[in-house]
């Protein structure tokens, strides 16, 4: 039998537009075609001549006429003889027999398989099951027809025949009768034998005619040559990769071809199949990608020195994460820069910090595999104030939806396809943050009425002035004009000429959030002193200088300028709230203290000593010329509801701080331009007085406050910055700080950022005093 000459290739839909080449990778839910060319039919036959002879027995009869003259004697009458005519004659029958054969032929069909394709079979890892069955589509069977129609017919035997008769004269004596082969008579009579092939006729066309012919059947011809059958016979597309198949490489491929006989056959056979060689092979590659990003918040990065490559994530603040379901695979046809969603079975992201969900309702503790929506490419998170600040690498993956249990991970996509998962690492800074800077009392009487409730009274009214009219992130307060900074003419909400007089102190509390409960944390405030006329609003630095006891001209920050300065926690007129006080004795209590230091004495009796003790000690903050608030002037009011289970209550507390502090300029202060000798002007003039031109009068002393905090003692490196940030100004940007002025006379003032309070250059807390010496 003829072989089939299958052949098979097994590739990615569509035929003729394949989107991947599976030599390199096919990704699971995709599909496959199957396609089989092979020749349309199977046939083998065995055709036999038949042949043979026919003898038939012949008697020729011939009838012989015999003539001779022997001529008689005749006499004459004159006596004399002679010889005569006398013919004679005589009839003979001789019969001749004779054996003539007749041979013959004619082609009989000993055997006869025709098989038509009954389907084809195809193998590969990748198909559901391992396999594919293609049943023909469109096919047609060859036809064909036998029937049984050989055989000889003898002719009918003639039995005899007559030849001519034949005339043989002898002479004078009688002829004999001759010996002849009349066989060529005999031939003449018998016919040829009748034969008929057998009937055979395949597509259409005779192969075997089985019309009677004599003596010789005609020849038969051949079964055609099988054609291959077309592209869409044996062909299944569609056939979709399963999302069980894990990744695999260069997976064999093998096929069989199965013919079935046809009815009609003769003399046997059975259904047949063939091995297809030469598949191509399929490698099952599901890719995944991961390029995540998490927003740099650089918004609201106070951050001294902000990090390099770090995405800055804000305490007590949303961050965004991008997931992109695109990226660059291996450049395979069908990969490349691609959105690979289709493949990917799970989306997660790790915190290595405790995080809340976009609206706040779920609460995933750090080091969670968190699976997100993977239809979505941009999540929102919030960011609990309680976590510590500093560098982390947040996890990211995406998982193949074909990826076994415990299948490893590639950074940024699968391009080994051993891995079934896309991995990578976004480098985070936690920050903290400094805000909420607010004047809350003035001890110039003449503001007396504007902080508490009457005078002399403790009870305050809850005014104070804020940087500006919004909140830590931008948005409003509530608070409004002239409540804001600095407290210049104009601010107080009575007396439009009134401006704090020097000597006098103001009280100002403000607020972080981070890693700012140690014991050597501090805020780190450095003023700076400005002059501004009080005509043309002119601004300029100034140096200040002020008496110290014996020594006159001290210059504010130098060597000489050894005045320390104090603040008292719980103060009478500081107003902290005692519920501050007690969450921030527990917390001491807990944290700050060894076993040792505090042994035989119970929380409750701590609380009660630090309230009523140590909270009202006086506690050193500085000088003139630089404010550290330290731990001591500390308060803590992170929250202590709502908490998360598994999260300290105490440490959710600590994380929100309030910090308390004063200042003020000295009683008799002396404002001259930044840069000025006043030693040389004083040797040069005769010495100094209060009253010599250079110091600067008919205005006011600005106090500007740059206000930085310090972490663990570290004042050479400064931490978060109020003001001066390289990236943002909480002072201005998000608390809204006012740059200029008009005030109720007409004056247009210029602010700088950090300004605080204005003080009259010209009047002093003395002269209160003085003004109640009995004349």
């Amino acid at each position: 039998m003829n072989s089939p000459d299958p052949s098979g290739v097994i590739r990615a839909d569509s035929r003729g537009r394949e989107r991947f080449e599976v030599l390199d990778g096919i990704p699971t839910t995709e599909s496959l075609y199957g396609n089989v060319l092979a020749k349309s039919y199977l046939s083998q036959n065995r055709f036999v001549e038949m042949s043979g002879k026919c003898t038939f027995p012949v008697t020729v009869n011939r009838t012989y006429h015999l003539s001779w003259d022997p001529g008689k004697k005749v006499t004459r009458p004159d006596g004399s003889t002679y010889t005569a005519p006398n013919p004679q004659s005589d009839t003979v029958e001789r019969s001749y027999d004779y054996t003539i054969e007749r041979s013959y032929s004619y082609w009989v069909i000993d055997n006869l398989e025709v098989y038509k394709i009954s389907e084809a079979a195809l193998w590969n890892y990748a198909f559901e099951g391992g396999g594919i069955r293609i049943r023909p589509a469109g096919y047609q069977p060859p036809s064909f027809a036998t029937s049984k129609t050989s055989g000889f017919t003898p002719p009918s035997p003639p039995g005899s025949v007559e030849a001519p008769s034949r005339s043989i004269s002898g002479g004078r004596s009688k002829p004999g009768v001759p010996t002849e082969n009349l066989k060529s008579y005999a031939e003449s009579v018998v016919k040829k034998v009748k034969v008929q092939n057998d009937s055979f006729s395949f597509n259409g066309g005779t192969v075997m005619n089985g019309s009677p012919t004599e003596q010789t059947g005609l020849m038969p011809g051949k079964i055609p040559v099988a054609a291959r059958i077309g592209e869409n016979v044996l062909y299944s597309p569609g056939n979709l990769i399963p999302m069980s198949k894990t990744n695999r490489a260069d997976q064999p491929s093998t096929g069989t071809i199965y013919y079935s006989l046809m009815s009609g056959n003769i003399n046997g056979g059975a259904d047949v199949s063939y091995p297809i060689y030469g598949i191509n092979p399929v490698t099952v590659h599901t890719p995944v990608v991961m390029y995540p990003d998490i927003s740099d918040d650089r918004a609201h990065n106070q951050k001294t020195n902000p990090a390099r490559g770090r995405s800055a994530v804000i305490l007590d603040r949303p961050f965004t994460v991008e997931m992109p379901n695109c990226g660059q695979h291996t450049n395979y046809k069908g990969y490349g820069y691609n959105d690979y969603f289709k493949y990917i079975g799970s989306k997660q992201v790790r915190f290595p910090f405790d995080v809340y969900s976009e609206s706040r309702t779920v609460f995933y503790p750090k080091n969670t595999w968190i699976e997100v929506d993977k239809a979505r490419e941009s999540f929102l998170f919030y960011l609990p104030v309680w976590v510590d600040e500093g560098y982390y690498e947040v996890e990211f993956m995406t998982v193949a939806h074909n990826a076994p249990g415990g299948a490893s991970r590639q950074i940024n996509a699968n391009l080994d396809l051993n891995h079934h998962v896309a991995y990578d690492t976004v480098p985070v800074d936690v920050i903290g943050r400094v805000y909420d800077l607010r004047v809350t009392d003035i001890a110039d009487y003449n503001w007396e009425t504007v902080f508490r409730a009457s005078p002399g009274a403790a009870a305050p009214t809850g005014a104070a002035y804020w940087v500006g009219l919004n909140g830590i992130d931008g948005g409003k307060r509530g608070n409004l004009a002239p409540f804001t900074l600095p407290i210049r003419p104009g601010s107080h909400p009575l007396y439009r000429n009134a401006v704090v007089k020097t000597g006098y102190h103001f009280k100002f509390d403000l607020k972080t959030k981070g890693n700012m409960f140690g014991l050597r944390d501090s805020i780190r405030i450095t003023p700076s002193f400005y002059f501004v006329g009080a005509q043309d609003g002119s601004r300029i630095p100034v140096d200040l200088y002020y008496h110290a006891g014996q020594r006159s001209y001290v210059k504010i920050g130098s060597a000489g300028d050894r005045v320390q300065r104090y603040v008292i926690l719980n103060d009478r007129l500081r107003h902290v709230p005692a519920e501050e006080l007690i969450d921030t004795a527990l917390y001491k209590y807990d944290h700050d203290y060894s076993f040792d230091q505090i042994a035989g004495i119970s929380r409750s009796q701590y609380v009660q000593i630090y309230m009523q003790k140590i909270a009202r000690q006086k506690s050193p903050v500085g000088r003139f010329s630089l404010l550290q608030l330290n731990s001591r002037i500390r308060t803590l009011i992170g929250p202590k509801r709502g908490i998360p289970a598994g999260v300290d209550p105490a440490r959710a507390n600590a994380s929100v701080q309030k910090w308390y502090g004063e200042y003020s300029l000295p009683a008799d202060v002396y404002a001259v331009k930044a840069g000025t000798n006043v030693a040389e002007f004083g040797r040069t003039h005769n010495g100094l007085t209060d009253r010599s031109p250079i110091f600067l009068r008919n205005g006011y002393i600005v106090v500007n406050f740059n206000v930085e905090t310090v972490r663990n003692e570290e004042n050479g490196r400064p931490h978060l910055q109020y003001i001066h940030a390289p990236l943002m100004n909480q002072w201005f940007d998000m608390e809204g700080f006012g740059r200029q002025e008009t005030d109720s006379y007409g004056r247009r003032f210029s602010f700088m950022d950090g300004d605080v309070v204005f003080y009259e250059a010209d009047r002093s807390s003395r002269d209160d005093f003085r003004s109640l010496v009995t004349h």
